[in-house]
């Protein structure tokens, strides 16, 4: 049975979600600080490159900036969340989420699929991102589609062969 404080934390960690939806839909980069730890590992997989790890909010967003300026319209959209709370301070999460992208200099919408996995850490009575993982699942580009293998399994749970 959830707890009216589960249910406390489960609200503000979608509301962080959609903080970082917020941001990246804006290109507000220096908001990154306010809900990444500063010490944030953020590995990802596009799949059609050797996966690889920012670290830091200031990584993220010097990664993510220059590689959505060929879009002249950029959303990044939230389609499903997913949150456990482990404790009082550390929760996991996964959220698919899909990019709507148009590319200015071929007029085409080489749109993405994409699973987050999380880990939230509570400081100072807020939930931040301690760490991410990112795999595309499925995106159109100049070659055509790209499908990514499935979704990682949920961080921490069974069937989780990751390094950490």
């Amino acid at each position: 049975m959830t707890t009216r404080s589960d249910t406390d934390d489960v609200v503000a960690i979608w509301r962080l979600q959609s903080a970082y939806a917020d941001i990246v839909n804006r290109r507000a980069w220096p908001e990154l600080q306010g809900i990444f730890l500063p010490d944030a590992s953020v590995y990802l997989d596009t799949v059609t490159a050797d996966p690889f790890t920012l670290v830091g909010p200031e990584a993220v967003g010097g990664f993510i900036g220059p590689s959505i300026e060929k879009f002249d319209h950029f959303s990044f959209v939230i389609l499903n969340t997913v949150v456990d709370i482990e404790g009082d301070a550390s929760a996991k999460g996964r959220i698919f989420m899909m990019e709507v992208r148009h590319e200015t200099s071929t007029n085409t919408w080489p749109n993405a699929l994409g699973v987050y996995e999380d880990r939230y850490a509570k400081h100072d009575g807020r939930w931040w991102i301690a760490s991410r993982r990112y795999r595309s699942l499925a995106r159109q580009g100049p070659d055509g589609v790209v499908l990514g293998p499935a979704p990682f399994p949920l961080a921490g749970g069974a069937g989780d062969t990751r390094p950490s």
